[in-house]
């Protein structure tokens, strides 16, 4: 009897609402996704780690890990600036897309999940209509990356696609902690 009971809890904590990949867990990664993107869009141009003020925008869409890592990047940014007064940034241009420009347009692609994670595809256009009247796009597909919390589904890192040289390679992730480094020299 006593085993027949630790099955039964083993196979109904298995069934827990984090762990049951759900119908719905594709719209509410999109939902998520597309609301990270539009607080992205007002801050078109982004410059490099967002501020704590521009971070307050960004927090109901992301996980408390990339959360913690923006505010770690920004306070290294704050610390290597005092440190080197004539320097530019350690991270300049935008920091949450493949161009160094940004993006002015996205489209969401197809959401999948892989356990307590998942990633979505984003279509991004960048359209110089400043210099350029017509307005030539320029397009490309980066992936982000969302984990499951307990307050549901949050970007937890951003998946560079760009191929041309001088775009940001790899992952976001990847270059904050590499300016936290830099800045700790």
């Amino acid at each position: 009897m006593k085993a027949a009971l630790i099955a039964a809890a083993g196979f109904i904590a298995a069934l827990s609402p984090a762990s049951v990949v759900r119908a719905d867990d594709a719209a509410d990664m999109a939902k998520v996704a597309t609301g990270f993107y539009e607080a992205y869009s007002t801050f078109h141009p982004s410059d490099g780690i967002p501020d704590a003020k521009g971070l307050q925008k960004y927090e109901p869409y992301i996980s408390p890990a990339l959360d913690r890592l923006l505010k770690d990047g920004d306070a290294a940014e704050t610390d290597f600036a005092k440190a080197n007064k004539d320097s530019p940034p350690m991270i300049e241009g935008d920091l949450f897309t493949s161009n160094f420009e940004g993006a002015t347009r996205f489209t969401l692609g197809t959401c999948k999940r892989e356990g307590e994670s998942g990633h979505c595809g984003v279509g991004l256009t960048y359209v110089d209509s400043a210099s350029d009247p017509r307005g030539k796009p320029f397009s490309w597909t980066d992936t982000v990356y969302l984990v499951l919390t307990s307050q549901g589904w949050r970007v937890d890192d951003i998946g560079y696609g760009g191929t041309w040289p001088f775009g940001n390679k790899g992952r976001l992730s990847d270059t904050v902690k590499q300016a936290i480094a830099d800045a700790r020299g």
